[in-house]
């Protein structure tokens, strides 16, 4: 199922979907593309050169090693294709999907749902390694839920950011906190990111579960019946939302108001929640109702995708900072993080 696939095996290569085969290059070494549901598994075999460009696409791994590669869409080397081919511009943007770091109701096993309750010691840091792990992505707006855990997430992963952009909350719920929170200087307000909070990105409303202990719940109902409202797709809790409920409100603010701003070429990142982030890679993946119900996401793991022709390609997410390497980079994102090192090295 391709849920599964979402998080699987540290440093796998994500690639879009294509009918290749394993391969020899000449002067390469064997590099071999077997199917993982939806994606493709890149293994890197030994590269000599230190590089692998397919004949059969536009696709080059450079900086290879036994262990990790970076993946580049568009070969940076000419092609065999047509001059006019080659020089065609096509407008690609990042989205970056985050879960908020481990929250206080998380830690003491309560159905947390859309109460506001922060972040831990462990989600600040969890946060903070996530910002790590994005250092080296463009982000130009972030949209987060109404909820501080999944705010104080994107404020902290963005302390890790490289270009050290300061992202701040735009106030919109009344004239006069628009007013009060204006910036008047040009310079400064080029070196912040816009940051909308939206409840449609709120978590699923767990009703007369929240603030219940998991276990004690269980105990009381039953495990089957508390299973089923927390992993059924279309049966809610008592006075609570269940998944596709939530989905349809997610889907809708994403298709509405971020999915325009993907199109444009802006860069974005979410920090949301597990139901509400469940239900946008639904859309973006195209999962089922079945396969969206077995798809867990860990707390703060970013999940980095790439919006280009009208379709999301999910790119993967690396398993520490140090691995960062292992996401399968556009050339455009790899230009980025160049642009980036001779900034700052």
């Amino acid at each position: 199922m391709a849920a599964t696939t979402l998080y699987q095996s540290v440093g796998t290569l994500q690639s879009c979907r294509n009918n290749g085969n394993s391969g020899l290059c000449p002067d390469y070494g064997h590099v071999s593309f077997r199917s993982v549901s939806k994606g493709f598994k890149v293994d890197v075999g030994l590269l000599r050169g230190g590089s692998f460009c397919s004949r059969k696409r536009s696709t080059c791994v450079i900086q290879a090693s036994a262990s990790q590669a970076t993946v580049f869409d568009e070969a940076s080397a000419p092609s065999s294709a047509t001059t006019s081919d080659s020089n065609k511009k096509t407008s690609e943007a990042a989205l970056i999907l985050i879960r908020h770091g481990e929250s206080m109701w998380n830690e003491k096993n309560l159905f947390t749902g859309c109460v506001d309750v922060p972040l831990t010691t462990k989600g600040v840091e969890e946060a903070v390694e996530a910002g790590k792990r994005i250092s080296n992505i463009p982000v130009d707006m972030i949209y987060t839920s109404a909820l501080i855990r999944a705010q104080m997430t994107a404020m902290l992963a963005m302390t890790q950011h490289r270009r050290k952009k300061v992202p701040t909350i735009i106030h919109e719920e009344s004239e006069q906190a628009g007013a009060w929170s204006q910036i008047f200087s040009e310079d400064t307000n080029m070196q912040c990111i816009p940051v909308v909070t939206a409840w449609q990105l709120n978590e699923r409303m767990y009703g007369e579960l929240q603030g219940l202990n998991k276990q004690e719940t269980a105990d009381k109902y039953g495990s089957e019946q508390v299973h089923e409202w927390r992993r059924s797709y279309d049966i809610p809790p008592p006075n609570g939302e269940s998944l596709e409920m939530c989905a349809e409100r997610a889907v809708a603010y994403f298709t509405e108001h971020i999915e325009p701003q993907l199109a444009s070429g802006k860069n974005i990142m979410i920090a949301a929640h597990g139901n509400s982030l469940r239900s946008i890679i639904m859309y973006l993946d195209k999962l089922t109702s079945q396969e969206v119900i077995s798809l867990e996401l860990a707390t703060g793991i970013p999940m980095l995708y790439i919006f280009k022709e009208g379709r999301f390609i999910r790119r993967g997410s690396p398993p520490a900072p140090t691995e960062a390497t292992v996401y399968a980079y556009t050339k455009k994102l790899a230009q980025y993080r160049q642009k980036l090192d001779d900034m700052f090295e």
